[in-house]
């Protein structure tokens, strides 16, 4: 087997992001790195928690446009439920390619080995 015949390893990737779109630019460029990762091959998750739940709100136009660009590129996004009851938000409020968890599912991923774990 040559180099170029190896077969390429990806590493997953949980992200977490708990800053909402309001709070500045920094929510959207953590979406976006999780958006070239997923285009890169690697599996990611990225988790919306507390303030950043908002992020997958169906109308907030520029929010859920990354999101749904991560999703494109073959990410999947987590909602933690928690952080949508404190805010008075129901699923049905998000995008269809959101999928609401809560923290036992989140803390076995951060628990699985290999998994590369960034909080934002």
């Amino acid at each position: 087997m040559t180099r170029e015949d190896a077969p390429v390893r990806t590493t997953p990737h949980l992200l977490i992001e708990s800053r909402g779109p309001w709070a500045g630019a920094s929510c959207g460029a953590f979406v976006r790195d999780a958006r070239t990762l997923a285009g890169s091959g690697h599996p990611v998750q990225l988790v919306l928690v507390q303030d950043a739940v908002t992020a997958a709100v169906r109308g907030t136009a520029e929010d859920s446009a990354e999101v749904r660009a991560l999703v494109e590129a073959g990410g999947e996004v987590w909602v933690d439920d928690f952080s949508l009851a404190q805010r008075g938000l129901a699923a049905d409020r998000l995008i269809p390619e959101a999928r609401v968890v809560g923290m036992p599912e989140v803390s076995d991923r951060v628990l699985a080995p290999g998994v590369r774990v960034v909080w934002h």
